[in-house]
């Protein structure tokens, strides 16, 4: 996947490549303007040496001082040691011929005026030395004005290189602000369209088409902020329900427990009166009795299904909890179902030890009911660290990964859960059992509890027959763990 980091680092390379690159070309440009204002200070330093050459060569002529000739003579050698000096300055204005005839002309120019000394009246001789002089000038001249023009050129090709880089950079900046636009502003703004969306209520989730590493990221963890706040309004919903739920089992099962009182009462005074009725009437009274008392102890437990209890967290030791909640279950085991403990000695966690074996006692009695007469029942208990999934078992509750914690699981060898039934196992009043044998309230019981502790809950049928139920619950300081709610 493509990173929005590495795009915006390859523009920027770009970028800081393009200002490197035209930086380089400014600096030999600058360089070479620099050269061509060097070679035009040597041309303009031979130019003005000729014209002190021809200034000093008139006032020979018209004073005849000595001074003169020796300036005169001063100027044309500093113009020949210019021209040998910086021949490449010339050569690169003049062709070397030209260079050459140059120097020649100043040395013959040199010869003249010295023959011309000594012959001041030879108008012949001073025509010559004029008409050379002025060659050399001009000559001086037109180089000077090469050297300027060249300065000219140069300095309009600078112009222009820089406005087109100028240009360029322009260019670029706004196509690398384009890309970013395009590869940044857009998932974003899509991203803050459907954010608007969800700020007025519609739990939309995203599906952008993004390649972007940091922009999936970020889409990711939008959605799975979006499905935990649908779970979490699920949840407060399902509790709501639950509350109101609550308070009426509460009141109907108070308005019930008193007339079931009364009919066992009555039933079991009428089965005491050996005038009132006969054998069969004493049979039907005693089932009245007895079917009076299972209705009973179903009331008793919507009664504590809606009653609010204190959380009272202290360490329990686990083998011991389980070794105490089977001697509670042994008359109810049958003969034939085999018993398997893996419990380690010295396991405690942070629990409500009533509320815990409340759990555990509903867990191991459907268990000990689904095998019937034969069967075998195997409880584990192991510690270790919550990782960021279960490999086996969708727990359900509120663990938090990389915690510690202690895994308890009741496996079982008989017919198993429904597929179908296995979403709902632990809704209220859901039972897999025949109408008259449960009230759906066991399993529902079991899963309060144990995320009343922080922990959570799963169920699975084994690829080998029968089901399992798994309890994870954390480790915790008696001190410092308090339950999440409480609704029993």
């Amino acid at each position: 996947m493509r990173s929005l980091q590495g795009k915006i680092i390859l523009v920027y390379l770009a970028l800081a490549a393009l200002a490197v690159g035209l930086s380089l070309i400014a600096l030999l440009e600058i360089n070479l303007i620099a050269r061509k204002t060097e070679a035009g200070s040597k041309v303009a330093e031979f130019f003005d040496a000729t014209l002190e050459l021809r200034r000093f060569e008139k006032n020979h002529f018209l004073y005849g001082q000595p001074q003169d000739l020796q300036e005169n003579t001063h100027y044309a050698r500093l113009a020949i040691d210019l021209l040998q000096r910086d021949r490449e300055a010339f050569v690169a204005l003049i062709s070397p011929t030209g260079a050459l005839n140059l120097e020649h002309d100043l040395t013959r120019y040199g010869r003249l005026m010295a023959a011309h000394a000594q012959s001041p009246d030879n108008e012949t001789l001073a025509t010559e030395v004029r008409a050379l002089g002025y060659r050399i000038v001009t000559a001086g001249e037109t180089l000077a004005a090469k050297e300027r023009q060249n300065l000219r050129d140069a300095l309009a090709k600078h112009q222009r290189n820089l406005l087109v880089s100028v240009s360029a950079v322009a260019g670029l900046l706004l196509l690398a602000g384009l890309f970013l636009g395009r590869w940044v502003t857009r998932p974003l703004k899509e991203m803050e369209a459907s954010m608007e969306a969800v700020a007025h209520g519609q739990l939309t989730r995203l599906s952008l088409d993004i390649s972007e590493r940091e922009l999936a990221s970020l889409t990711q963890a939008f959605n799975h902020v979006l499905d935990e706040l649908e779970r979490r309004q699920h949840t407060l919903v399902r509790a709501e329900k639950l509350a109101s739920l609550g308070t009426l089992l509460s009141g109907v099962a108070h308005e019930l427990n008193n007339p079931l009182s009364n009919i066992s009462s009555t039933a079991q005074i009428l089965n005491e009166d050996a005038n009132f009725a006969s054998e069969i009437h004493r049979e039907l009274l005693t089932d009245i009795d007895h079917e009076t008392r299972r209705a009973a102890t179903i009331v008793r437990s919507l009664l504590d299904y809606a009653r609010d209890r204190n959380f009272h967290s202290q360490p329990v030791d686990l083998a011991e909890l389980i070794e105490e909640t089977l001697r509670f279950l042994k008359t109810l085991k049958p003969t034939g179902v085999e018993m398997k403990l893996h419990v380690p000695a010295g396991l405690t966690v942070a629990a409500d030890r009533p509320r815990l074996q409340q759990a555990l006692l509903n867990l191991i009695k459907n268990a000990l009911e689904a095998m019937g007469n034969y069967g075998e029942l195997s409880i584990e208990v192991c510690r270790r660290k919550a990782g960021l999934s279960d490999e086996a078992t969708m727990l359900a509750g509120s663990c938090r990964p990389g915690a510690a914690v202690v895994d308890l699981t009741v496996s079982d060898t008989g017919p198993g859960i429904p597929p179908e039934a296995v979403p709902r196992i632990f809704d209220p009043f859901f039972t897999t059992k025949p109408v008259g044998y449960g009230n759906g309230l066991g399993l529902f019981i079991v899963h309060e509890i144990i995320d009343e502790h922080g922990g959570c809950i799963g169920a699975e049928n084994l690829p080998e027959g029968g089901a399992r139920f798994s309890i994870r619950l954390p480790i915790g300081d008696p001190q410092t763990t308090q339950p999440k709610h409480s609704t029993q």
